[in-house]
């Protein structure tokens, strides 16, 4: 009986609360951009905005948003860094959107004619959560990778080796 009582207590605990955020990252070759869609806990996300910029933040609740989408680009833009070839990119916010319980940011980089080396660090809500994971899937030259970044491993490397002509050899 006393178990039946106290489990349920466990099961909505904070004990089993974890931290984590999604990014996809896709390189589109025709329109050479990569788009990249980040997906990031409502609550965890306004937990960070508050703290960092002000205390009212209430996201998806339809005020401010426009004053919310400065807040989310500026911090994006300090946290998530790419680079193409060995250059940094500047990242273009698009918006973002609410999913059930999700905050879904919109970022792209552009003008990118071919990726032989891509870079990114992920430092998402490391400053917040010390059990912060970012996981980052990427889809780049035809090629799947996904990365678990950490607060002591914030970066991913993939490199592309260009075909080799065989009559140039």
């Amino acid at each position: 009986l006393i178990l039946v009582l106290i489990l349920p207590l466990f099961a909505f605990s904070s004990l089993h609360k974890y931290y984590v955020s999604v990014t996809k990252i896709d390189y589109i070759k025709e329109k050479q951009a990569i788009q990249i869609t980040s997906r990031i806990f409502i609550d965890d996300f306004e937990k960070l905005l508050r703290g960092r910029y002000d205390e009212a933040v209430v996201l998806n609740s339809g005020k401010s948003e426009d004053q919310i989408d400065i807040y989310i680009e500026k911090y994006l833009k300090l946290k998530l860094q790419i680079s193409i070839n060995k250059q940094q990119q500047p990242l273009t916010f698009i918006g973002k959107a609410y999913e059930d319980d999700k905050v879904v940011c919109y970022l792209e980089i552009e003008n990118i004619q071919d990726i032989n080396q891509f870079e990114i660090k992920n430092q998402l809500l490391f400053d917040m959560f010390k059990k912060q994971r970012n996981i980052v899937r990427t889809f780049i030259n035809d090629k799947n990778k996904t990365f678990v970044l950490l607060p002591k491993k914030d970066k991913g490397l993939l490199s592309f080796k260009k075909p080799i002509d065989s009559e140039k050899h």
